[in-house]
């Protein structure tokens, strides 16, 4: 009896675990984190400190202008829903605005 037990706990050649695939992937080197040159320096003033209005204002002409009818449309869509939503509420009396008094 003690003999059967012993042989039970043995793995067989079937049981022993082969590597996987995942197993068989070999490690990569350790990556040193070091900051770029360009962190060492010290970060630079924001060019927005302080400027003036107009000054501001001549900063627009960076924009792109391959961004202006992007701009464009971006104001009408915003504009026209503005406008729909204000005449929704003055032109629909079945909108309720506001809660009913007396059922709670």
């Amino acid at each position: 009896m003690l003999r059967t037990r012993v042989l039970a706990m043995q793995p067989t050649a079937f049981m022993r675990m082969q590597p996987t695939a995942a197993m068989r992937i070999q490690p990569s080197a350790v990556m040193r984190m070091q900051p770029t040159a360009r962190m060492m320096r010290p970060v630079p003033k924001e060019e927005h400190s302080a400027h003036t209005i107009s000054q501001r204002i001549r900063q627009l002409k960076k924009v792109p202008p391959e961004l202006i009818p992007l701009g464009i449309v971006l104001a009408v869509a915003i504009f026209a829903a503005g406008f729909s939503s204000v005449r929704k509420f003055y032109t629909d009396k079945t909108l309720r605005l506001s809660r009913q008094h007396g059922s709670e």
